[in-house]
């Protein structure tokens, strides 16, 4: 499963990184186009240079969200924001794995344990066994551990169900190590690309000779640019986190419980 999702997303980059290569072909030939349309306007008279900046104006508002988006990648730095893409893109499959996987793990605690309450009364533990076999999720196969051993005494189904129960957990956690490293490397890149985009912008105007405020705006606009997407970034990501993290206390909780409950049912119907 993991492979697979690794696999979508880098067919999903490599896709993106293509529509930017475009994106960027048409800049420059929307840039020259509009070299060519400014030399014509300031031909014309005052009336045609209205004209022509409202329409300017109405084919700006007509670009769709998309365009936008790819045109803020690529004001922002191909090299700063692609590292940020990649959090994201890494950040969220691990979060549609966590979410299938957490979804299989879930199941009725109580319509489980009033089966094998049904064969542990009847002393078939046999068919006990089975039905934890037959139900997917980590509380069928913590009652599977202390089933099969029931005949070396409570004791022993007690300890068994401690320590599959710590495993259980563990599997539950995986990969939520590398969810948060990503909500924390996003904005620390969207950071980094904006310090530098700073250096470069002070650079532009020691080279300029001249604290202008055309020069100094559009520098800070593009290097601030880094750091909104890395901060949306990790607002996605932290979002998605803390609901995984919700996710498996519920499911903890429900093996906690549901164990008591099973060592209860043992206790009642010892013979």
């Amino acid at each position: 499963m993991k492979k697979v999702f690794a696999c979508l997303s880098m067919v999903f980059l490599l896709t993106l990184l293509v529509n930017v290569a475009y994106a960027q072909d048409n800049n420059a030939t929307k840039s020259e186009t509009t070299t060519a349309s400014e030399t014509t306007v300031s031909q014309t008279t005052a009336t045609a240079e209205q004209t022509a900046s409202v329409e300017e104006t109405t084919s700006s508002d007509k670009q769709s969200f998309h365009q936008v988006l790819k045109t803020k990648y690529i004001q922002g730095g191909v090299g700063w924001m692609t590292p940020i893409l990649i959090c994201l893109i890494l950040g969220l499959g691990l979060v549609i794995e966590r979410i299938i996987y957490l979804n299989l793990a879930t199941t009725n605690a109580d319509k489980l344990l009033k089966k094998i309450e049904d064969n542990v009364v009847a002393g078939n533990y046999n068919a006990a066994k089975e039905v934890c076999k037959n139900t997917r999720g980590p509380v069928a196969s913590i009652f599977f551990q202390g089933l099969d051993r029931v005949d070396n005494g409570l004791e022993d189904v007690e300890k068994a169900i401690t320590s599959y129960g710590g495993v259980q957990m563990a599997r539950l956690e995986s990969n939520m190590v590398w969810i948060s490293l990503f909500i924390a490397i996003a904005p620390s890149l969207g950071f980094l690309g904006t310090v530098v985009g700073m250096v470069q912008a002070f650079d532009d105007i020691e080279k300029a000779g001249d604290i202008s405020p055309t020069v100094v705006a559009g520098g800070m606009k593009v290097a601030l640019i880094t750091t909104i997407f890395g901060l949306i970034v990790a607002l996605i990501l932290q979002v998605c986190y803390n609901y995984l993290m919700s996710k498996i206390e519920s499911l903890v909780s429900t093996m906690e419980d549901a164990s008591i409950s099973f060592m209860d049912i043992l206790v009642k119907n010892r013979k």
